[in-house]
């Protein structure tokens, strides 16, 4: 079936319940708005400039913006991006694209004006929305935009190019648009994540929506006294698709602005979430302030909250040992997954699966996993290869990039580009990204298995391993080291510390730095490589 109707049957079942809460505790000012359906908003808690909706606005609010785009002429098949930060709008927009038999494409935030208008041109983008926020970057190409688009502003102060959401979408009806939309039609495009260039363009159909919300409900057993504590961007499939567990089951939400463990911590325990998903970066943030006392955990009421999981990104065990510590009552899961698989869960820890921390788990519900070598061979059980995935939230392909899709899409399998094991257990093992193995003298490194080992010094915040340019090996490892607030930690010591690992995987160059991570907590190895790869050696050589 089509996602919509499961908004429509909770408008339906649960219409005056909450289903969506904005949370936004940094905010200078309550947001104001014109449109005057709006009065329907509860503003529960001024202070903390608390917004939410029931399960019937959310519904009536996406008719009325797929009646809008019907009515501008949006057919099915169209192309409606959306360019906004988290807030009550954004659901409701990107479903009331849906309903319009339409084709969401969510735009990354972090897009600069030339990144937006190379994904408007990929994806054949016929509408733009946009918040205030990317005012700037819009009116720098909207010459270019607004040949053949329309453009439509959500908040106030329009600017003259764009044309105002409230005001067009408050006259048009609230029933559902006389749009049939079957499992079968395009339903989105995703963007890969552009850490090794220009995105590439992922479409999907209905059905992978409806499997990413039925699956996120059974693996996490999400009912409907649940409430699911949303912090990453809904861009981003990750946060989309875990959400769609609460749109399964008819339990609400918060959309949280802020990301310091204090507010975490805060949003967790006055909302009574039960359900969280944090990215690596913010749970290493609670556990390191939890050590230095600036959060107390007798504080807040987190009695209700019983699951903790994590994706996005390789999962250090250590960090979940010491998580396990502070907060022993919790379920915890790893979600492993890609845009190309409709997001996280085409393999999962699974709840229940504690004792195997440190693996990216099991094949997800309904989803079946391999592992293959160069030849597309199956290896045997212990032997590293290509991890391959196939199921029905595989992508149909790269939206107008036949080549790319031809090398990722073969018989109904998807190869993912990492490189896994599978334990005696059937518990699958990320050994780290096919392009960022590190080939040092004819063997392979991989930088997670480094990286998860130098996270177990205290002394370390975070860490990433990439490889450099050497005449002799062909590449070397460097391990870039972000090291906790006020510890004095030197590069020998680092390197007594590594005296445990064998020789051919103790970093040979180490480098205290930040490590970037991007909007969905992922490591930015390709700026590491440019900032630290072939200049920097060139540099220490000329140096020595």
């Amino acid at each position: 079936m089509p996602v919509t109707d499961l908004l429509e049957r909770n408008s339906r079942l649960y219409g005056g319940e909450v289903a969506l809460i904005e949370l936004n505790p940094e905010a200078e000012e309550p947001r104001r708005t014109t449109w005057k359906e709006y009065d329907l908003i509860q503003e529960t808690s001024p202070a903390r400039y608390r917004h939410e909706i029931t399960w019937r606005v959310f519904d009536e609010k996406a008719n009325r913006f797929a009646n809008l785009l019907v009515s501008r002429g949006v057919k099915r098949g169209d192309k409606v991006a959306i360019l906004m930060y988290n807030c009550l709008e954004w659901l409701p927009i990107y479903f009331g694209v849906l309903k319009a038999g339409a084709i969401a494409v969510p735009f990354n935030f972090r897009y600069s004006s030339d990144e937006i208008l190379y994904c408007a041109k990929l994806a054949e983008v016929d509408v733009l929305v946009f918040g205030p926020e990317f005012i700037g970057r819009i009116e720098a190409i909207a010459d270019t935009l607004m040949r053949g688009r329309l453009l439509v502003y959500v908040g106030d102060n329009c600017p003259t190019f764009a044309e105002s959401y409230h005001e067009m979408a408050a006259d048009c009806s609230s029933s559902a648009p006389d749009v049939a939309i079957d499992e079968d039609d395009y339903a989105a495009i995703y963007f890969s994540s552009g850490t090794t260039g220009f995105p590439k363009a992922i479409l999907h159909k209905h059905r992978s929506l409806s499997q990413a919300a039925e699956m996120e409900m059974v693996h996490h057993r999400v009912g409907r006294d649940d409430n699911f504590l949303c912090i990453p961007p809904l861009y981003h499939t990750g946060a989309k698709f875990h959400w769609m567990g609460c749109l399964c089951a008819g339990c609400k939400a918060v959309l949280l602005k802020g990301t310091k463990p204090d507010i975490i911590l805060s949003a967790v325990s006055q909302e009574r979430c039960t359900t969280v998903w944090l990215l690596v970066p913010w749970a290493q943030d609670i556990i390191d302030a939890l050590d230095r006392g600036d959060v107390c955990l007798d504080d807040y009421e987190l009695g209700q909250w019983r699951l903790m999981h994590i994706g996005a990104q390789p999962v250090p065990p250590s960090l979940i040992r010491r998580w396990k510590e502070y907060f022993p009552q919790h379920q915890y899961d790893t979600n492993y997954g890609l845009s190309e698989s409709t997001g996280p869960g085409c393999v999962h820890l699974g709840i229940e699966n504690v004792d195997h921390v440190g693996a990216i788990g099991i094949p997800g519900y309904r989803w079946k996993c391999k592992i293959v070598d160069e030849q597309g061979a199956e290896v045997a059980r212990g032997d590293v290869g290509e991890l391959c995935v196939s199921g029905p939230g595989v992508m149909t392909c790269y939206y107008n990039d036949p080549k790319a899709t031809s090398e990722v899409l073969r018989d109904g399998w998807l190869l993912t580009g990492d490189m896994a094991k599978q334990d005696a257990d059937g518990f699958y093992y990320l050994v780290d990204r096919k392009k960022d193995v590190i080939v040092s003298g004819g063997e392979n490194i991989y930088p997670v298995e480094i990286e998860n080992f130098l996270h177990k010094n205290p002394k370390v915040k975070d860490v990433a391993v990439i490889g450099m340019p050497d005449k002799r090996l062909g590449e070397i490892s460097a391990a870039i080291i972000e090291t906790q607030p006020g510890s004095d930690c030197s590069e020998q010591e680092i390197r007594d510390f590594c005296l445990d690992l064998p020789r051919y995987k103790r970093p040979v160059r180490v480098i205290f730095a930040k490590v970037p991570r991007n909007a969905t907590g992922k490591i930015e190895k390709p700026r590491l490589r440019r900032e630290y790869g072939v200049e920097h050696l060139v540099a220490m050589e000329n140096e020595a």
